[in-house]
This record gives structure tokens, sequence and C-alpha cells, in this order.
């Protein structure tokens, strides 16, 4: 098939967005260097208010990957510690509802139920969310920040934008998962990043060759017809 006609574009957009999901075990294979910028180019090309383009971008690899890990992890695992980091800002509903609720916890049970933890088991929930400080294994962690002047508008932009880095990194057979459980530990990140106090944190990401091995893998979450949330008028 001719790569340049309308249904082989159509194919080849169509499976980057729905073979996207957050994979929560990677392979060590590396990730060169290279390869993270190209991504981060075309995903560069996200829409935004009056071109604002408000991204900013901090990419952790090898030894200042692992160094923050470590630190995160050090204060994760402290009760004292952890409980004096908390998000700057509110990610979730403040209190939760129908149908939110139903949808959230279905991923959180079914998660647990493919790594066989059970629901008392607070030490293995643990021990998985620590997982996410190290990235899941993957090479490659991205921290994306903003500046504070930002209004709402701006994150929106923002949110087109780290959707186009996850769909760019499957045109190249990567794998993401956004993490927004870096955001609890944003004063320990910026200060790995040296970040500036007129800029915050806004989530992490870690990106990677999927380990389809990894039974968390299987976990794929459905989503709502159409008919469900779309109101067409005619």
């Amino acid at each position: 098939m001719n790569p340049d006609t309308p249904s082989a574009y159509t194919e080849a957009v169509e499976h980057a967005i729905e073979s996207r999901h957050s994979v929560r075990a990677f392979l060590p294979t590396p990730v060169e260097r290279a390869l993270v910028e190209r991504i981060l180019r075309v995903a560069s090309r996200a829409p935004s208010g009056t071109n604002t383009q408000p991204w900013c971008v901090h990419v952790v690899m090898g030894q200042a990957r692992q160094r923050l890990s470590e630190r995160i992890l050090a204060a994760f695992d402290d009760p004292v510690q952890r409980e004096q980091h908390q998000e700057e800002y509110a990610y979730y509903p403040l209190q939760w509802v129908s149908p939110y609720i139903e949808r959230r916890r279905k991923i959180g049970w079914d998660m647990y139920g493919l790594l066989g933890i059970g629901r008392e088991d607070r030490q293995r929930m643990h021990e998985q969310m620590a997982r996410n400080y190290r990235f899941f294994d993957a090479p490659v962690g991205l921290f994306f920040v903003v500046d504070r002047l930002i209004e709402r508008g701006g994150w929106f932009d923002y949110g087109m934008f780290v959707q186009s880095v996850m769909i760019a990194a499957r045109a190249h057979g990567l794998h993401t998962c956004p993490q927004q459980a870096f955001a609890r530990f944003h004063r320990l990140i910026g200060e790995e990043l040296e970040l500036p106090a007129t800029q915050m944190l806004i989530c992490g990401m870690a990106m990677g060759y999927e380990d389809t091995t990894a039974a968390v893998n299987r976990l794929l979450t459905e989503r709502e017809p159409v008919s469900s949330f779309a109101h067409f008028r005619e």
C-alpha cells in the first residue's frame, strides 16, 4: 500500500491512538536521545492559543533518572516524610460522584486483580505504587513543567501536547505512562531539576518499550460508547 494514500494515513493514525495505553512494566532496552528529541519535535506541533507553546520538558535518563528515583522513593517509603509532600493542585475531584467513582474503582481493582493483590494487602499496594517512582523500569522519564502565570487555557493546550508526545511515541513502537503520582513530590523534583520558583510541575511520564510478558500490561481500560457522551444537533 502506498504510504501517501489517505487510507494508509488513516490506519496509521488510528492505530497509534487506539494502541496507546498506560504501560506499567517496561523492558530495559535503551531509547536513544535522538529518538526522544524527534518525538518531542513532532509533538511540538500541538496547537496552543496564539501560539504560546506553554510546554517545557525535562528528560531524565541514566544516572539522573536513577538518582531522582532513589530520592523520591526514600521519601515515599518513610511515612513521616511522605505526609510532608502534597500536590500543588487538585487533579481529581474533591468529592467523588457517579460515574467517576465507579470508573476509578474498577481500574484499581482490575489492576490489582491482574497482579494478584488482595483488597487488604496494603504492603503490596504500597510496593506497586512505588513502581511509579521507578518509572516502571522505563529507561526514559519526562517531567512536564509550566510557568505559573499560564492560566487554564494554557493547561488545556498543554494536555494536547502531552497527548501528542504519547501518540508520536507509538509511531516508533514505544509506549508511555503519564504519571500524576510525581506531582506529590514536586519539591524534591524541583530541587533535582533546578526549577525556578516561577515554574511548577504538572506531571511525569515513563517512556520505553513495553514488557509484553508482564501481567499488569494486560490491563486495558474500557471506554464509553460515543452515544453516551456525544450530543448531535442536526
